[in-house]
């Protein structure tokens, strides 16, 4: 392992990772290919490593894209939470988050209004079947 700690109990491969968040191998993948992720570790062969700390930011990552954040954003909101666990500037970490956490409402809202169209549209549907 080329992480340096030895502890191979700690890691999982990607495979692992991929079946504990739901996500495919190539997101992953495509994540750390535009930065948004790193996994913690590599066997000798090269192989992802991944800890918990890395499944919990997967899953943030997970958690936005339905809200259509764009790898950028990811990026930087991925930086503020860093900057909030000590790694950087706390009070502009907290200014930015709350921006994206009112972008985050205005945006979930809009995909509520989305899903009661939707919802609307098979009501009809079912109807139209029915009759």
């Amino acid at each position: 392992m080329t992480d340096g700690s030895g502890d191979a109990s700690a890691f999982m491969q990607i495979g692992e990772v991929a079946a504990r968040t739901e996500l495919s191998l190539r997101s992953l993948r495509h994540w750390e290919e535009v930065g948004l992720l790193h996994p913690s570790g590599r066997t000798e062969g090269g192989f992802r490593l991944y800890t918990e700390d890395d499944v919990e930011k997967i899953l943030v990552i997970r958690r936005m894209k339905p809200l259509g954040f764009s790898i950028e954003e990811m990026k930087a909101v991925m930086a503020d939470l860093e900057a909030l666990r000590g790694t950087g500037s706390p009070d502009d970490a907290r200014a930015h988050l709350a921006q994206v956490r009112a972008d985050a409402v205005a945006r979930r809202e809009k995909l509520e209004r989305q899903l009661a169209m939707a919802d609307e549209f098979l009501a009809l549907l079912e109807r139209e079947s029915d009759g």
